[in-house]
């Protein structure tokens, strides 16, 4: 159940201010995307202006809107649905009916973006390929994300978040060194794969409009967990050597890592010699270890660690965090408190940001909203809807994007193209005429 207490101690999404329209308005997205990866891509095209249809199966949608926790308000859309859906409309068609994938081919001919992350093959059957596309809107940039690309002998292969984690040899960099690597809780290579596939939908129009054409486009979630891995990949390439699991220890500088005042735990990290020197001289007092001419030296001090280490523990033991926070931000030491994510969200960083804000939902007043993390100071986002609910928008975008008449969305409602419940409903919405007819 949504928690309206908490919800109402955000503050109301207030709209970004610029000075031109939306810099993607007048782009149309037609999104055959589920799950993270997808859906988290077209929304930050949606969030810019972009006019994003979102394609789902009548009556079950994504399954991403199934994900708990739902509140009873809502049907079918649970809390991880609402944070990649927002700015959408939804049109449920059945693409296994010869009419619903006629329908799709209508609204292919009018995007200038298609999005889809089915498994391999799925695009074909519904006679919705890059090929068949192309032949109707050679225009169209048509964006594949799947799990290890669209050619060659692991085409076939679904995965998840966790899965490529595990093969790219990130989940192996993290943890501990006595334990099996851990992986990252968060969808990470989801959230990145996302970011990179907005990226090339942004470079592919950027291209149209030198060119005049569109081209198909791929994103691999693998690829993107190699990529992850950082820096040590090309470590690994250069010297041979596998990276070791360090905990919370960042294995190329010290000191940096977790440590403990009198209260709670915070990062650190002495990324270079001059931040040392501060962290030594003017946080903890102890000029004499600061200008040690062995330990002004990155590679000793990794060699020294544990000793630094000590140093640091037993000082910091001494005093509460409101001693020292401010004498790490007085001294320019990069730190972080460690913080739950309750915490982290309500933290004065994230509301001066304004990371979190609430807006505006039918069903139950407001929804929390997360903001994506870049500004434009002069092309605004558009202000944001609540994600939609199942096919919320058929008859808007039948209607109005595709020209159909009542007669004809009739039609296909009653030939099972939009769901098994889309006849009574579209004739419950229609208007009402003087001559009987739909």
């Amino acid at each position: 159940m949504l928690k309206a207490e908490l919800v109402e101690s955000f503050p109301i999404h207030e709209a970004d201010t610029g000075t031109s329209a939306p810099p993607l308005a007048g782009v149309t997205v037609l999104d055959f995307t589920h799950f993270v990866a997808g859906p988290f891509a077209t929304m930050m095209l949606a969030d810019y202006g972009a006019d994003v249809i979102k394609v789902e199966t009548p009556g079950k949608g994504d399954d991403m809107r199934h994900y708990p926790p739902h509140d009873p308000r809502i049907e079918a859309q649970g809390g991880p649905y609402l944070w990649t859906n927002r700015n959408k409309r939804s049109v449920a068609l059945d693409l296994k009916t010869p009419e619903a994938q006629a329908a799709a081919r209508d609204l292919v001919a009018k995007a200038d973006i298609l999005m889809e992350n089915f498994k391999t093959g799925v695009m074909n059957r519904f006679g919705l390929d890059y090929a068949s596309c192309r032949a109707i809107n050679p225009r169209l940039i048509y964006i594949s994300v799947s799990a290890y690309g669209r050619e060659g002998s692991f085409a076939d292969r679904g995965g998840f978040d966790p899965i490529v984690q595990a093969e790219s040899g990130f989940m192996s960099m993290n943890g501990y060194p006595d334990r099996e690597g851990v992986r990252a809780s968060s969808s990470v290579m989801d959230i990145a794969a996302a970011m990179m596939t907005s990226n090339a939908a942004l470079l592919a129009l950027r291209a149209r409009d030198q060119t005049g054409m569109g081209q198909y486009v791929e994103t691999a979630l693998f690829h993107t967990a190699l990529l992850m891995t950082g820096f040590p990949a090309m470590q690994y390439l250069f010297g041979g050597e596998e990276p070791k699991r360090t905990g919370n220890d960042a294995p190329a500088t010290a000191p940096s890592g977790l440590f403990h005042c009198q209260d709670r735990a915070f990062m650190l990290n002495s990324g270079n010699s001059r931040i040392f020197e501060r962290l030594l001289r003017d946080v903890l007092d102890r000029p004499d270890l600061a200008s040690d001419p062995e330990l002004l030296d990155r590679n000793t001090r990794l060699k020294q660690r544990k000793r630094i280490d000590g140093i640091l523990h037993e000082a910091f033991m001494a005093q509460p965090w409101s001693y020292w926070k401010p004498r790490l931000r007085a001294a320019s030491v990069p730190y972080g408190e460690v913080r739950s994510l309750g915490e982290a969200l309500a933290s004065p960083e994230a509301r001066e940001r304004k990371v979190v804000t609430r807006i505006a939902h039918p069903k139950v007043g407001w929804i929390p909203n997360m903001s994506l993390p870049f500004r434009l100071s002069a092309t605004p986002a558009v202000a944001p809807t609540a994600a939609p609910a199942i096919g919320e928008h058929t008859r808007e975008v039948l209607a109005q994007t595709l020209g159909y008449d009542d007669a004809r969305i009739s039609a296909l409602a009653h030939s099972g193209a939009l769901g098994a419940k889309a006849a009574a409903d579209l004739w419950s919405q229609a208007p009402s005429n003087t001559d009987g007819s739909m």
